[in-house]
C-alpha cells in the first residue's frame, strides 16, 4: 500500500547518524507536554511512584520508532513520544536506556528495566513470558534497491541474500520462507542477521544484501532517508499490534500504562503524535493488556 512518512525536523537524519545500542541513559526528545492525571498516577505501583521515574529499555537504532539524535544521547521517535506522553499522564519522568533489541525482554524480566518500549510486536510466544500493553498496529514491508536489480520477489526469494534484524518477528518470517524454498527443492534464502536494522539497511544500500524486511514505518523511513536508492517490494502484510513489555506478574503497572494510553487517545495527544510521524493508519481505538495474539 502507498505509505508516506512525514518526519519532524529533528528526525531528518542520515542512517549513519543513528547511534549504537550501548547502555547510556537519556531523556526522550520532542515529546508533547501532557498534564498529570492524579487518578491515573494513583494506579502506579508505590516503588515506581516513589522515585517518580520509569526506566525503559530501548533499541535506539530502529528509526523512526526509536533512534538517537545527533548528540548521540537523546532518544527520539514515535514510540518515545507516545510513551513519554503516557508517563506524563502517570506523573512519571522517563529514563531511556539503549540496549540490543534481543536483550530487552531479558532486562525487563531481571528488573534492569521497568518496561521495554521498542516496537515489540505482540505474539503468543512473547505473551508466555511477559505482559504486554497494545498501542499501535504495524505490518511487515520488504524493501531493496530501486529498480529491484536482483529481481527479489518476497513470495519467492529463494537463493537471495536477505538482511534482517536479529530478535525480530521478521527472523521467523524469513526462516519459514527459506524452509519452504528447501521443501520445494530450491536454494535456501541466505539469511543475514544484524544487531540493528540500521546495519541491515546499510547492507542493502551497499549491495551486500539483496533486500531487507522490517516494520512498515522503518522501511518507509529508510527509503526516505536514502533518497532514491531504495524502494518497497510488494505490500505490507501481517499487521499486528505493538506492545509495551512488562514482567509477567506486573499487572498493576500494566493497567496503569493501559489507562495512560487510553487517556492520551481521549485527549487527542495520541492522534497528534501519529499524525506528526505520518503513521495515523496504525492507530488503534482501545489499548489492551495481553490482547489475543495468533
Amino acid at each position: 500500500m502507498p505509505y508516506l512518512v512525514a518526519l519532524p525536523t529533528a528526525a531528518v537524519l542520515t542512517l549513519s547518524a543513528c547511534g549504537g545500542g550501548g547502555e547510556e541513559a537519556a531523556e526522550g526528545g520532542g515529546s508533547p507536554a501532557v498534564a498529570v492525571d492524579e487518578e491515573l498516577a494513583a494506579m502506579v505501583p508505590e516503588e515506581i511512584a516513589g522515585r517518580g521515574v520509569i526506566t525503559i529499555g530501548v533499541d535506539s537504532e530502529y528509526p523512526p520508532a526509536e533512534f538517537l539524535d545527533t548528540d548521540g544521547q537523546t532518544v527520539l521517535g514515535f514510540d518515545v513520544e507516545l510513551f513519554d506522553a503516557v508517563a506524563g499522564k502517570l506523573g512519571l519522568e522517563t529514563k531511556w536506556q539503549s540496549a540490543q533489541f534481543d536483550s530487552i525482554i531479558t532486562g525487563v524480566n531481571s528488573g534492569k528495566y521497568d518496561v521495554g518500549v521498542s516496537s515489540f510486536t505482540i505474539t503468543a510466544e512473547r505473551l508466555e513470558n511477559v505482559t504486554m500493553v497494545s498501542y499501535l498496529v504495524v505490518g511487515t514491508q520488504w524493501f531493496g534497491l530501486a529498480g529491484n536489480p536482483e529481481g527479489v520477489d518476497p513470495d519467492d526469494a529463494c537463493g537471495k541474500r536477505i538482511a534482517v534484524q536479529a530478535g525480530t518477528i521478521q527472523v521467523d518470517d524469513i526462516e519459514a520462507r527459506s524452509d519452504k524454498c528447501v521443501d520445494e527443492g530450491k536454494d535456501p534464502i541466505e539469511i543475514q542477521q544484524f544487531e540493528s536494522q540500521t546495519q541491515a539497511t546499510s547492507s542493502v544500500v551497499s549491495g551486500q544484501s539483496d533486500a531487507s524486511l522490517a516494520d512498515l514505518p522503518v522501511a518507509a523511513y529508510a527509503i526516505e532517508q536514502t533518497g532514491d536508492k531504495l524502494e518497497t517490494y510488494g505490500e505490507q502484510y501481517e499487521a499486528a499490534p505493538y506492545g509495551v513489555v512488562l514482567p509477567k506478574e506486573e499487572t498493576e503497572l500494566a493497567e496503569a500504562i493501559r489507562a495512560g494510553f487510553a487517556a492520551i487517545m481521549e485527549d487527542g495527544t495520541y492522534d497528534e503524535i501519529l499524525a506528526e510521524w505520518g503513521i495515523a493508519s496504525g492507530g488503534i481505538e482501545t489499548p489492551e493488556v495481553n490482547p489475543d495474539a495468533e
